[in-house]
């Protein structure tokens, strides 16, 4: 099963946008809003066991709020 279709994000925690699961360069996986920009940190994998960890490591923090929104001068 495909890993956008195995996990389910929640709405923003800001502004109830809908968040999008990426993989960057193929070392790590954020979750980020699409309309505000609130984003998670970033997870890093190394191995291809390892990558469907990270995915659900960032779409749990989105889930339960732990978000960092970008502010002023940002």
């Amino acid at each position: 099963m495909d890993i956008y279709e195995e996990l389910i994000l929640q709405d923003c925690p800001y502004c109830g946008g809908a968040g999008l699961l990426e993989e960057e360069n193929g070392w790590c996986w954020t979750v980020t809003c699409l309309d505000c920009g609130a984003q998670t940190a970033a997870f890093e994998f190394r191995t291809p066991a390892d990558r469907k960890e990270a995915a659900r490591k960032a779409a749990h923090l989105w889930n339960i709020g732990k978000v960092i929104r970008p502010g002023v001068g940002d």
